[in-house]
């Protein structure tokens, strides 16, 4: 399993605009030029990240991107599911009919296990736990 690299872009806009002053509002042009995403997949992702209440949007003089909540309260797992969906480790995690070998198949507990693990992992890391402390 590989996180995408839409989703790993969308982590570092989100990162980015969590460093930033509460009210502030940062450009896409300043957000791809210092996270090194080419802009137009920027573009994209700032679409999908709105549309799941992650972030704020403005056009405008005085516009730009802000988080839609405070890095205490985004998880990793919510960026990541905005932009790829929600994580699957195996097509038999979620649908145990797709597995040939169906309820005798040695493999699906682990996969459930893990997935599940990762899954818990992701939604209890918020952008705060991420961000650098102050002072270190």
């Amino acid at each position: 399993m590989q996180i995408t690299r839409q989703a790993d872009y969308a982590l570092r806009a989100m990162i980015y605009l969590a460093q930033m002053e509460p009210n502030r509002r940062a450009s896409t042009s300043q957000i791809a030029g210092d996270q090194r995403i080419p802009p137009s997949f920027l573009a994209k992702i700032i679409s999908q990240l709105s549309i799941a209440g992650l972030i704020h949007t403005s056009r405008g003089a005085r516009g730009g991107v802000s988080l839609a909540r405070s890095p205490e309260e985004i998880s990793v797992l919510e960026v990541v599911e905005a932009i790829d969906g929600p994580i699957a480790l195996n097509e038999c995690t979620d649908n145990p009919e797709n597995c040939p070998f169906g309820p005798s198949c040695l493999l699906r507990p682990l996969w459930c296990d893990t997935q599940a693990e990762l899954v818990n992992r992701l939604r209890s890391t918020t952008f705060a736990q991420i961000l650098p402390k102050q002072g270190a």
